[in-house]
């Protein structure tokens, strides 16, 4: 079953003292293209986290965030930081050993030194956290996987209808151009009775038959058809599949454009017709499949 490139997934994981959210939205593309937004604290896992996204994804834009929050709890149990504290004393008994007279520190001094409240959202193992983020971030993209998945189905399900509209065509087609041809011969052969020119027998005939070759859409009937053939073998393979379809949906608007060119006759280019906007229809879904 082919994949779209078309998706949406998000992964949300509690560390430490903060909620972190991944959201990963998925476009179409003609290659592989990731875009990463991390906080600035958390650029040191871009690397692993581009070597993530690659063994899941072969194609698409790829858009991964992200977010950081202290989980509320955390932001309402601001404390000092023992460690500034310590420094702190230890840098004020020097002052006044030098100068004795100068006044303590007073706790508006101490609240205003830079790094003396705890931040609530720092982490104390940032190696567990990167962790963690890199599992949650390998779910998130399953997760995305399985919504590609499920709309690639519903994409080729739409490409499958299509495909038997475009059979149903030429089998609408072929019972035709017997006819036709014999009809457009008396056309041609009804103009020539009203130019009243005499025509030799043979010479008339040759030309004629020349007229019928160039008007023959048996041809394109039947690359039509093996391209329908293929595009259903193709369906079924599981891997990425949207570039040959792509290169096949070519194949068919080129078969249906020659045999619209081709066709004098009315019914037959009313189907040509048909075809090509059952071909631009599959040409515009092909284009969100993996």
């Amino acid at each position: 079953m082919p994949n779209s490139m078309t998706g949406f997934a998000s992964q949300i994981v509690v560390a430490e003292t903060n909620e972190f959210t991944w959201e990963i939205r998925s476009v179409n593309h003609r290659y592989l293209d990731i875009s990463l937004r991390l906080p600035e604290e958390w650029r040191r896992i871009e690397a692993a986290c581009r070597e993530l996204a690659g063994k899941y994804v072969s194609r698409g834009k790829i858009d991964c965030t992200l977010r950081a929050a202290p989980i509320p709890q955390a932001q309402s149990r601001a404390s000092l930081d023992e460690h500034v504290m310590a420094d702190m004393q230890v840098l004020q008994a020097q002052v006044i050993r030098y100068f004795p007279d100068a006044r303590p520190l007073s706790v508006a001094d101490v609240l205003r030194f830079d790094g003396a409240i705890s931040d609530p959202g720092a982490v104390d193992d940032p190696d567990s956290v990167a962790a963690a983020l890199l599992d949650a971030l390998r779910k998130a993209f399953a997760a995305l996987i399985d919504a590609r998945s499920a709309e690639g189905g519903r994409i080729a399900e739409f490409i499958l209808q299509r495909v038997a509209g475009i059979e149903a065509a030429i089998a609408q087609a072929q019972p035709l151009l017997v006819a036709a041809a014999e009809r457009y011969r008396e056309k041609l052969l009804m103009r020539i009775e009203r130019l009243d020119v005499a025509a030799q027998p043979e010479r008339l005939e040759q030309e004629l038959a020349v007229i019928a070759q160039r008007m023959d859409i048996t041809e394109e009937l039947d690359r039509l058809s093996s391209h329908a053939t293929e595009i259903r073998d193709i369906m079924r393979r599981d891997e990425p599949i949207g570039r040959r379809l792509d290169f096949l949906i070519q194949e068919l608007n080129r078969e249906a454009n020659t045999m619209s060119s081709k066709s004098q006759d009315e019914e037959l280019t009313r189907i040509s017709v048909e075809l090509k906007v059952v071909i631009e229809q599959m040409r515009e879904q092909v284009q969100n499949l993996e």
